[in-house]
């Protein structure tokens, strides 16, 4: 059986959105390729404290504000990797290129060094996810307030939507999809539409978001550009990795008003579920913008929300 070699790798991000990619320099396995700064999780260490040294030597920087987010597994012709990435906002020390023989800012859309090391296109995709999933619920508040509020929201930088209402008619859940598909688009916003593959297509949305009794039954991955799932458990989780999805949400993290008989994993299970996760995953359950750190600091993407996404 071949060994894993544990890693831990950082996305250092600006308040812009770009991050650091370092090439490769001679002598190494796949020389000339880029890559997040990072390298292999000493005995003894954790991936925390293998970050904060691996930044140290490799760019002379001490980084103190960082979070995990997703392990990606990669097979090399040389090595079976697995890498756990951080997202790393915030260090001191000017970044100076002590290991690698170039290094670039770039954003997720628009990376034109190559090539990539093949481990890291899947954490690209990644990358271009916002830290907010809003989802409607019009049938509940009414079309033309949750348009308004759509709009507000918009406005204010919401970059990914889920359309799910199912207190709606068939009908009327067509034309609301169709309009808040048209108003986020011309925001440079995403949508996914709960469960309807066919509606998703229908309307232009870019995506669809599977609940997970749909997402258990899936043996393919949907042919759209952005598909999610909502996800429970660790099975569940497991689904949607295997599918490779390009997101989850995982929940509910505190007990809600929809759904007060349910009670809430708790960070504490919610950060044991996404331990290795692949994924970009949503925390979903009573929860605020203002949780957006401590949602962070337990492995999530960001936060999902109804109401919250709203007020």
């Amino acid at each position: 059986m071949t060994k894993i070699v544990e890693a831990a790798a950082a996305v250092i991000l600006q308040p812009d959105g770009s991050f650091l990619l370092g090439q490769r320099p001679e002598g190494k396995p796949y020389a000339g390729y880029w890559e997040f700064p990072g390298g292999k999780i000493e005995p003894g260490e954790t991936a925390a404290q293998a970050l904060v040294r691996e930044l140290h030597e490799e760019l002379g920087i001490e980084a103190d504000r960082y979070t995990p987010w997703i392990t990606r597994e990669f097979v090399y012709p040389h090595a079976h990797v697995r890498l756990h990435f951080f997202r790393v906002s915030g260090w001191h020390g000017e970044i100076r290129d002590i290991h690698h023989s170039a290094l670039a800012w770039r954003r997720a859309d628009n990376v034109d060094v190559s090539p990539l090391l093949p481990a890291n296109l899947a954490v690209l995709r990644g990358l271009t996810l916002p830290d907010v999933y809003a989802i409607t619920h019009a049938g509940k508040i009414g079309v033309k307030v949750q348009l308004k509020l759509l709009e507000r929201a918009l406005a204010g930088g919401l970059r990914l939507l889920q359309i799910r209402e199912p207190h709606l008619t068939a009908e009327k859940r067509e034309v609301f999809a169709r309009e808040a598909t048209r108003l986020a688009h011309a925001c440079g916003a995403r949508v996914l539409v709960n469960a309807d593959i066919a509606l998703a297509r229908h309307v232009g949305a870019d995506g669809v978001h599977l609940p997970s009794v749909q997402l258990m039954q899936m043996q393919v991955r949907p042919e759209l550009p952005l598909v999610a799932a909502s996800c429970h458990n660790a099975p569940e989780l497991a689904r949607a990795a295997a599918l490779e999805l390009d997101f989850a949400v995982l929940g509910t993290v505190r007990e809600t008003l929809s759904h007060p008989d349910i009670h809430g994993l708790g960070w504490e299970r919610f950060t044991q579920l996404l331990e290795n996760m692949s994924l970009p995953v949503f925390a979903l359950g009573g929860l605020q913008r203002e949780d957006l750190e401590t949602a962070q600091q337990a492995g999530a993407h960001g936060v999902a929300a109804i109401r919250a996404a709203w007020s």
